[in-house]
């Protein structure tokens, strides 16, 4: 999970505000050496770790908080804004014509990212070519195709030549009809002199619109130094940060990036290609300090999910059937957004509250209920009252589990089925439910 080890910190920090019968000056003190603590161990600059806690504690204990507001949850939403202020803004890429230059290091994740940037703006309507400007490095070209063309996304590059200058010229040309240019550019290990030379006379070729700087979260504050070389070089406009799944040090990368003036525009956190999602520092703390962000989890459902199929879901439960055929539905919609970690990540109140080992047995049991219900027949899926003992034997059989795991699923679902009906009863809750359906734009008619 994207930085879990600072949000946990930080969510017990919270919960000690919370829980304590007062909250002086000496419990403050004990605060903000508890968050010194955690953002240095996440790998935040010392002299910025020590600058935000000590306007921490001058804001804690000398503004009044504002009415309405308690001294406690006071201190917890200015430990929120300090959270915010370390991630230094963001930044929009505009969904219009344009020329994209990606530049960075090797192994910073510029290929994938080159990738998940074009799925990003495909999805959003706009057509995308892609420029294999990387001449240097071997099978760069092939690499950068292999990844665009798995989201049909066109590609020129011609690796057998070796000026940069001239692919790079060529492809702009090639690709001159185009909404959205995207033009990769070599890397090295550091930003050498023979580097920085050729990106400079690319980007006077290029003339880009944005200048879009990769770096890899998990090198910590060595970030900085490289964000403002690039940014002296070429002028950079926004970071993407790659790698955020599970970095102990992405608190240095994240930070560090303030060195120069190019906020983060987007986040990658993970291998898959929508695994990818826009900087919104807000939104991205919610989530870390097990605020949630159901927004976000809305546009991951909206971006995977089948909407009319969501909607005879919706309508179905709505009506009060459940069946075996609704639970199987569910959990495949579940499967399409992604592992069940990174789904409760967005549920407030969730994150921390589950072990990863919790978490990993929760994502095998839902895997295995749905390799047994594959066993069913349609039949027995939208009536399981009738599967007795022969059918459980061959339900069992079929899937490779025991009678007593078909039970245990059967036992789910009508707990699961009692839960909705409870729901669907109850007056107050299906008109609140309706309303939500109907502001995420389905259509269940008169």
């Amino acid at each position: 999970m994207v930085l879990e080890r600072l949000g946990s910190s930080i969510r017990k920090i919270l919960k000690k505000v919370a829980s304590a019968s007062h909250v002086d000056k000496r419990l403050l003190k004990e605060v903000v050496k508890d968050i010194q603590r955690a953002l240095i161990q996440a790998d935040v600059k010392v002299e910025l770790a020590l600058k935000l806690t000590k306007a921490l504690e001058k804001r804690a204990i000398e503004d009044d908080p504002p009415p309405g507001m308690t001294l406690r949850e006071h201190v917890i939403r200015i430990i929120y804004d300090l959270m915010v202020e370390i991630l230094h803004g963001s930044k929009e890429i505009k969904l219009e014509k344009q020329r994209i230059m990606v530049v960075g290091l090797y192994g910073s994740g510029k290929t994938t990212t080159i990738g998940k940037l074009s799925r990003y703006f495909q999805k959003k309507g706009l057509n995308v070519g892609v420029v294999a400007g990387d001449t240097h490095r071997p099978a760069a070209y092939e690499q950068l195709a292999q990844v665009v063309g798995a989201i049909n996304v066109p590609i020129y590059g011609n690796p057998k030549e070796k000026r940069a200058e001239r692919v790079v010229r060529e492809g702009i040309e090639h690709f001159k009809d185009f909404q959205v240019v995207i033009i990769d550019t070599s890397g090295r290990h550091s930003l050498e002199l023979d580097l920085k030379e050729e990106i400079e006379r690319l980007s006077r070729i290029v003339r880009p619109d944005e200048t879009i700087l990769v770096l890899d979260a998990t090198i910590g504050q060595q970030a900085g130094p490289q964000a403002k070389s690039f940014h002296e070089a070429v002028g950079v406009t926004s970071v993407i940060v790659t790698k955020l799944d599970g970095s102990a040090k992405g608190g240095g990368a994240l930070s560090a990036v303030s060195e120069t003036e190019a906020p983060i525009a987007f986040i990658g956190t993970g291998e898959k290609i929508d695994d990818f999602e826009k900087f919104d520092p807000p939104r991205f703390i919610s989530r870390l300090l097990g605020m949630g962000d159901l927004q976000a989890l809305l546009e991951r459902a909206d971006e995977v999910l089948d909407k009319e199929k969501a909607e005879e879901i919706s309508r179905r439960l709505l009506s009060g059937k459940f069946t075996l055929r609704e639970m199987y539905d569910q959990m495949e919609m579940m499967s399409k957004m992604g592992p069940l970690q990174k789904i409760l990540s967005f549920i407030p109140g969730m994150p921390g509250k589950l072990s990863d080992e919790e978490l990993e047995e929760m994502q095998e049991k839902l895997g295995g209920y749905r390799v047994m219900m594959d066993s069913m027949t349609e039949e027995e899926l939208t009536n399981p009252k009738l599967i007795k003992s022969s059918r459980l034997k061959r339900i069992a059989k079929g899937s490779g589990t025991s009678v007593d795991e078909v039970r245990e699923l059967l036992k789910q679902f009508n707990m699961s089925k009692k839960t909705i009906k409870g729901i669907v009863g109850n007056r107050k809750m299906r008109r609140q439910l309706m309303r939500q359906f109907k502001d995420q734009g389905m259509d269940f008619g008169e």
